[in-house]
């Protein structure tokens, strides 16, 4: 996950262009405010300045949380898609899909894409000053999709069960929502490319614990046309590509290497370090997702050390071509939140 703007630096991680340093995130889920001391946090993030360098210790850094991340306020989004959740600050499931019913396509209407992104409303203006605000800092304006523009956003209409069934009874009413899909999705694309976004992002959820969440048949019968029809209008204007998933993609990667992604944000343990390393580093950016499910998690702060080290080493590169994020949420340990902290300023150094 990348910010609204970006300094030179992440660009030149991101082209093999000899950065100073491998930018690292650290990005605080807002659910954390509710099961952490939030003085606690503070002071973590107060002698973190690499990680946090905007942090003003005035401010109050929980973001105020969206609708579809409030606990017994169910949420419908612009697409009909109705969002729960039970925690709050933790992004919700979709509970009831507006198109389970094939029935119901033939008088169906999309969001309009010039009032929202799909999940909230959004306007020029507010894209125009975002990428103001980028200029006036002498940053790079970072834009994106929703999470979830394409296969998920499928899946929240027809369910995924039913998604898939689509895919193998080769439904042909799919491919008529796909095409509703993209249209909807190519007009933001369009629109962030001409507020001047020079890195644009497409994120979504591809894999499960083990094996992707669609066959790679399916995967590049449906989606992968769609992404790249996505993406071209990017590459077209020189704009860097990154894709995020979560989960095992290690079936799907090959073609969105082959797609023109510029960076893949993907998970390390998940996906496996050795396995990454073999086939992706000096082939695109690996955004690496840190592990947040067992070393981070039930490990000590020697083990993150060791972790991260062996991240950077396996996988970084004087020319380039690794950043780091880690996404902090509730169940890890204050120790080992510094632990990860402490390792990740300490190793972006690595090859400076």
């Amino acid at each position: 996950m990348l910010t609204d703007a970006v300094g030179e630096n992440t660009l030149r991680a991101i082209r093999f262009d000899r950065p100073e340093y491998i930018p690292v995130v650290f990005w605080i889920n807002p659910a954390c405010w509710r099961h952490y001391p939030p003085r606690a946090l503070l002071d973590l993030i107060a002698e973190h300045p690499m990680l946090f360098p905007e942090f003003d210790p005035k401010s109050d850094p929980a973001p105020e949380l969206e609708p579809w991340e409030r606990a017994g306020t169910p949420y419908t989004d612009a697409w009909g898609c109705l969002w729960e959740t039970t925690d709050d600050g933790i992004t919700g499931s979709v509970t009831r899909h507006p198109l389970s019913d094939w029935r119901d396509f033939e008088r169906f209407k999309p969001p309009d894409p010039a009032r929202t992104n799909g999940m909230k409303t959004i306007d020029s203006s507010e894209i125009n000053q975002r990428a103001r605000q980028a200029k006036s800092r002498e940053q790079h304006f970072v834009a994106g999709l929703e999470h979830g523009h394409a296969f998920l956003r499928l899946s929240h209409l027809r369910g995924y069960q039913n998604l898939i069934l689509d895919m193998a009874d080769r439904e042909p009413r799919l491919r008529r929502l796909i095409e509703m899909v993209e249209t909807f999705s190519a007009a933001l694309v369009n629109r962030y490319l001409d507020a001047g976004a020079e890195i644009m992002c497409y994120p979504e959820d591809l894999g499960m614990q083990r094996g992707p969440m669609l066959s790679p048949e399916h995967f590049r019968s449906y989606i992968k046309p769609l992404y790249q029809r996505l993406m071209a209008p990017a590459q077209n204007r020189r704009c860097l590509v990154h894709v995020h998933s979560d989960g095992d993609i290690r079936d799907l990667a090959d073609d969105l290497v082959t797609s023109g992604v510029d960076a893949l944000n993907l998970q390390d343990l998940v996906n496996g370090i050795d396995w990454i390393a073999a086939n992706l580093k000096g082939r695109i950016c690996i955004d690496l997702d840190i592990d947040r499910q067992r070393i981070t998690r039930f490990g000590s702060p020697q083990q993150i050390d060791q972790l991260i080290r062996s991240e950077v080493e396996m996988l970084g590169s004087p020319t380039g071509g690794l950043m780091m994020i880690y996404g902090l949420y509730p169940g890890v340990p204050l120790e080992n939140v510094g632990a990860l902290m402490d390792a990740m300023e300490r190793y972006a150094d690595y090859y400076t």
